[in-house]
Order: C-alpha cells, then sequence, then structure tokens
C-alpha cells in the first residue's frame, strides 16, 4: 500500500512533511484536504486525525500527524543513511535546537502575521509584530554565520522545516536584505528535492496574504 499524505499546498506545515518526503525519496499519494472548505472539518477526516490537522501522513495503517514529527519519522523509516536525521548526538541535538527554533519561534512569528490577513480579513501588520519576526530572521542570520547549512556539512530536516516557514513569508514580499547569510541560504536551499514544489506552495500562501494586505505594508 501507498504512504498517504493529507496535504494543502499553501500551509506551510505541510509542505515540510512533503519536503521530507521527497528528500528520502519515498513516493506518498497526495489527498488534498481544503482548508477554505473544512474538508479537514469532516466525519471521515475527523477519524483519521481527531485533531484535524494538517499535514496528516497513513503509513499502512500507522497515523501520524504534527509536520516535524512526521518528518523525522520518514527519515528514520526510509531514509537511506543518516544525512538528514544524524545519528551524532551533538549534531542530531543542533538539528533538533533548529527544529524547535522553527516550531517554537520562527514558524509562530510568521504565522502571527499570516493567520489574521487570511483568516480574519485584517488588512494592516502592526509594527510589534514586524519588529518580532524581523528578530527571528536575524536570529536565523547569525546562525547561518560561516555557514552553507543550518547543521554541519549537509542540509538536514532543520534546513527543510524552516524553509516551508520562512519561503513563505518572503513569497509576500518581506525584505530581508539585512540579512545576508539568509539570502545566501535560501539560494543553496534550491539543491532540496521538493524545492520548486514547496515554491509553488509559499507563493500560493503569498498571495493569500497580500489579498487583504493594505498597500504599502511591506
Amino acid at each position: 500500500m501507498a504512504i498517504t499524505l493529507y496535504y494543502f499546498a499553501p500551509s506551510p506545515p505541510a509542505r515540510i512533511a512533503l519536503l521530507a518526503a521527497r528528500a528520502v525519496g519515498v513516493d506518498v499519494d497526495i489527498k488534498v484536504v481544503d482548508l477554505f472548505n473544512k474538508e479537514h472539518l469532516t466525519p471521515e477526516f475527523i477519524k483519521i486525525n481527531p485533531q484535524h490537522t494538517i499535514p496528516t501522513l497513513d503509513d499502512n495503517g500507522f497515523i501520524l500527524w504534527e509536520s516535524r514529527t512526521i518528518a523525522t519519522y520518514l527519515v528514520r523509516q526510509y531514509g537511506k543513511d543518516d544525512t538528514l536525521y544524524p545519528k551524532n548526538p551533538q549534531l542530531k541535538a543542533l538539528v533538533d535546537q533548529r527544529l524547535y527554533f522553527d516550531c517554537d519561534t520562527l514558524w509562530p512569528r510568521i504565522r502571527a502575521i499570516g493567520f489574521p490577513l487570511i483568516w480574519l480579513g485584517e488588512t494592516k501588520i502592526s509594527e510589534k509584530l514586524r519588529k518580532s519576526l524581523n528578530e527571528a530572521i536575524g536570529f536565523l542570520d547569525k546562525f547561518l554565520h560561516g555557514r552553507k547549512w543550518l547543521c554541519g556539512n549537509n542540509y538536514t530536516i532543520a534546513d527543510i522545516s524552516i524553509l516551508a516557514s520562512l519561503s513563505s513569508i518572503v513569497a509576500v514580499g518581506w525584505d530581508i536584505s539585512d540579512y545576508p547569510n539568509v539570502k545566501a541560504w535560501l539560494e543553496s536551499c534550491k539543491e532540496i528535492p521538493g524545492h520548486d514544489e514547496n515554491q509553488a506552495g509559499a507563493d500560493a500562501w503569498g498571495d493569500l496574504v497580500r489579498k487583504n494586505l493594505e498597500p504599502g505594508q511591506l
């Protein structure tokens, strides 16, 4: 049986799971769940995932949700080696730290800008939210000082996770000119399998954010 990924392309977390699948080279059957049509709230989907979140993975009856958990599972289960999620305790800890940074700092600050614009009809970005996100991008720029990738000599699931998040706000038109290490890293990320699929989803998210955004907000 095929692995099924319940997916919505504009969703950055959903794209983390897809990028992880592409990176390990495992085939997934993508089932689109349209959040705007509330397909995640159908009885059929809630039976699969009571939290009704996207992405959700069905690996031959093994059901899993939370994007970064899906990514680590796919790498451990199907990865040909430990490049994407190292076994070395120090490298693994560094990857985990970057994943937690995305989960707890970067993505929540991006979401705090995008969610009200997409779902609540807001039209402006407050200065507080703007400064908060730029602070997080500044942290990322420091993480990348002297590095091509976030952890070690190869891209890992930390790069995959942060790429899905950051590419979304960049697609809105966010100015990252003050963060040269981040700009160089985004260019390097074109090497990651599934990059173009992720970019298409990021562009869709960017379009949704800009739809209600007043001119001059970026």
